[in-house]
């Protein structure tokens, strides 16, 4: 008989989930295992949500942990064990908004003439020059690159999507330069053994070492390449729909976030300090 591990495991397999998401939906589970000591479908339809509340009030997880666990727990209960009521009652985390960090034109210029190697340098510029996730730039191909149309293929991006996305005259050319000193195959940024793309966790690295060596003290991220993308072209009269299908967000919603980190419409409003009779010379007695 499977256990409910392997039952999980078959039905998030079933239901195209990423193997990242796989992962952490049976971290969830192993977690919640160990905390009442005995398999999920020996427990009381309460104590889900008090396992919920321990990990809130007592652990202190983050936000985005705690909606992890949450749809792990659902995702276990209702699919794979047939216990939908059991989630029925808890109410879903309330979301957190906040806005990306963005960097200016001339720190995204700094940074890539930090990187230490050609091979970093052009990694971040073709992260930051199509828009996107560290996890895409890892997995792109040779045959990805469509230097005649100017476009770079995106094949399965985040929820299985393929898309097109810009390819830069400048990536193009440093990326022309790159082949010639390192000769990939397959892959375009290859690992350490040839036949596997780069890890995701070097292309991080590589974006921390060459902040800091540029001095940007911005809490950003290798993500923070894909919000400046968004938030560049917005400010250069790009269309919000047009980025929406760069970036391949399936709803317009969520492209909508950079319409508040954008300069191109603040820049135009003035503040009441700096109009009106604040600006008149003090009269004299």
């Amino acid at each position: 008989m499977e256990t409910f591990k392997e039952q999980m495991q078959g039905d998030m397999v079933l239901r195209g989930l990423a193997p990242k998401t796989q992962s952490l939906y049976h971290r969830a589970a192993r977690d919640m295992e160990r905390h009442f000591k005995k398999p999920p479908d020996l427990l009381e339809d309460g104590d889900v949500k008090a396992y919920l509340l321990y990990i809130v009030r007592d652990k202190k997880v983050s936000q985005s942990t705690l909606k992890i666990t949450y749809s792990a727990l659902r995702f276990l209960f209702e699919t794979t064990l047939g216990k939908g009521w059991v989630m029925d009652k808890i109410p879903y985390p309330k979301s957190t908004k906040t806005l990306p960090i963005v960097l200016e034109r001339n720190e995204v210029q700094s940074l890539f003439e930090a990187a230490p190697s050609l091979k970093q340098r052009v990694m971040l510029m073709v992260t930051y020059s199509a828009g996107l996730r560290a996890s895409e730039t890892a997995r792109l191909k040779i045959t990805d690159i469509d230097s005649s149309r100017m476009l770079i293929r995106v094949d399965q991006g985040k929820g299985k999507k393929d898309r097109y996305t810009l390819l830069s005259q400048v990536a193009l050319e440093t990326l022309r330069e790159y082949w010639k000193e390192y000769h990939p195959k397959h892959w375009l940024f290859p690992g350490e053994k040839p036949e596997n793309w780069i890890s995701v966790s070097t292309i991080q690295v590589a974006f921390k070492r060459a902040k800091k060596k540029a001095g940007i003290t911005k809490p950003a991220s290798c993500h923070t390449l894909r919000h400046s993308f968004a938030t560049h072209l917005l400010e250069s009269g790009a269309d919000i729909h047009h980025i929406q299908l760069l970036l391949g967000h399936a709803s317009v919603r969520t492209t909508t976030i950079y319409l508040h980190v954008s300069k191109k419409n603040l820049s135009k409003i003035v503040s009441p300090l700096d109009s009106g009779p604040f600006l008149s010379p003090p009269q004299t007695l």
